[in-house]
This record gives structure tokens, C-alpha cells and sequence, in this order.
């Protein structure tokens, strides 16, 4: 009956040690797997932060580039104005300053402050030159005889001229950061 003893006893302990042992890997295993996942978690946050980031910049890019090209268009418009050219008027630089307006509303959505403000700015330079153009050309047409307004009043177009290249730099400098701050 010892013997019969004996061997319960260490079959208790055996099957005991290997129960221990089975709930150990379970703690351990379990563990190990939340670990993971944690870190699957954390990896695919970091990863959606960076592509959201990227977006961002991408839309911002689109809005500084339109904004630039809208600018284009209104000096252009303006420039033919200046010169007299066919085709050219007071009509189509409203055309133009409209389309300006649009890109100016998409640098404020998109941001930042810093590049809406330049955006601000370099908007209320070329809508002042306009104003600027239609008086001047306004005062000289009976006294022109057929002169090209930039020929009437070149000090003043050279001076919008100037002003426009400071303000587009100014905004150009404050996308790059914007854009630089993103990436």
C-alpha cells in the first residue's frame, strides 16, 4: 500500500508540475501575444500619422501651386492692360482676380497662418495695382492718343512690378517653411 501511495504522490506532483507549467506558457504566451499587438497597434498609428501628414503637405502643395498660378493669370492680365494689348481689359483682369480669390480661400483652408497671411497679402497687392491700373488708364484715355498706359505711367508699373516680385517671394518663403515643417 506504500507503494500505491508512492505513486499517487508522484502522480499528483507530475500532473501538477504540468499543469503549472501549461498555465505558465498560457500567462507567458498571452503576454507575449499583447505585446505584439501593441506594438502592431502603435506601428499602424505612427504609419497612418505619417501618410495623413504626407496628404496634408500634398494638399497644401496643390493649394500654394494654384494660388501661384492664379497670381500668374492676374499679372498677366494686368501686363496686357498695361500694354493695350487686343483682347486685353479691365474684364478679363476681373475674370482673373476672381480666380485669384478662389486659390486665396484654398491657401486659408489649408493654412498655415504664416501662408495665409503672405497669400493675404500678395491678394491685396495685385487687387491694389488693379485699382492702381484702372485710375491711371481711366485718366489718360483722353490724353493718351493711342500710348500704351505702361509708356503714360511707367514709374507706377515698375513700381507694382516691384512689388509684386517682393510680395511672391515673401509668399514662396513662407510655403517652403510650411511645406518643410511637414515633412
Amino acid at each position: 500500500m506504500d507503494g500505491v501511495q508512492d505513486t499517487v504522490a508522484v502522480a499528483l506532483i507530475t500532473s501538477m508540475s504540468t499543469l503549472a507549467a501549461a498555465g505558465m506558457t498560457g500567462v507567458i504566451g498571452a503576454w507575449a501575444a499583447r505585446r505584439q499587438v501593441t506594438s502592431h497597434l502603435t506601428g499602424a498609428r505612427e504609419e497612418r500619422a505619417e501618410q495623413r501628414a504626407t496628404e496634408r503637405a500634398q494638399r497644401r502643395r496643390d493649394a500654394y501651386v494654384g494660388f501661384l498660378g492664379a497670381c500668374d493669370q492676374a499679372y498677366r492680365s494686368l501686363d496686357r492692360t498695361w500694354r493695350q494689348e487686343s483682347g486685353a481689359g479691365h474684364g478679363e483682369t476681373y475674370q482673373a482676380l476672381r480666380g485669384l480669390d478662389e486659390a486665396y480661400n484654398i491657401v486659408l483652408l489649408e493654412g498655415p497662418e504664416e501662408v495665409a497671411r503672405e497669400a493675404e497679402l500678395v491678394t491685396a497687392s495685385i487687387n491694389g495695382e488693379s485699382r492702381e491700373q484702372r485710375r491711371l488708364t481711366g485718366e489718360a484715355a483722353a490724353e493718351s492718343d493711342g500710348v500704351a498706359p505702361a509708356d503714360v505711367h511707367g514709374p507706377q508699373r515698375r513700381a507694382a512690378i516691384e512689388e509684386r516680385a517682393t510680395r511672391r517671394d515673401s509668399f514662396v518663403a513662407a510655403a517652403r517653411a510650411a511645406l518643410e515643417q511637414t515633412r
